[in-house]
Parts: C-alpha cells; structure tokens; sequence
C-alpha cells in the first residue's frame, strides 16, 4: 500500500479507539486497551501498514466508575 500513515490505537475519553487511514469504515472503538490493539495488528497486518499504540496519559479523572 503506498500510504504509509500507520494504524493509531489510543485511548479517548476511558474508550480505546483504532484509527484507521484512509479507510474510516474500519475504525472502531473498543471498551479495553486488548481487545483495541489485537484489533488495530490485525487491520494493520491486512493493509500492510505499521501499527502504532499510543499510552494514554493519566488524567487523575475516573472514567470507569464502579457500582
């Protein structure tokens, strides 16, 4: 493929989401960090594109709150 933007894997707002160039169809958002990277490698491997994972920074804010 001669883009070679990578797939991103990053958290947003306690979700982890996978960014995909070019093909906005298969980006998806995923409740854990797991489920958001095998997703990402996986799509990344099909196109032929590098995977990225970005860390999330620490907010100090509670995105999972616990019933």
């Amino acid at each position: 493929m001669s883009d070679s933007t990578p797939v991103v894997t990053r958290s947003n707002r306690g979700q982890w989401e996978n960014q995909v160039p070019g093909h906005p169809e298969l980006s998806e958002s995923f409740t854990s960090k797991e489920e958001a990277v095998d997703a990402g490698r996986e799509v990344a491997d099909r196109l032929g594109l590098h995977h990225v994972v970005e860390d999330a920074e620490p907010t100090g804010a509670i995105t999972d709150e616990q019933e």
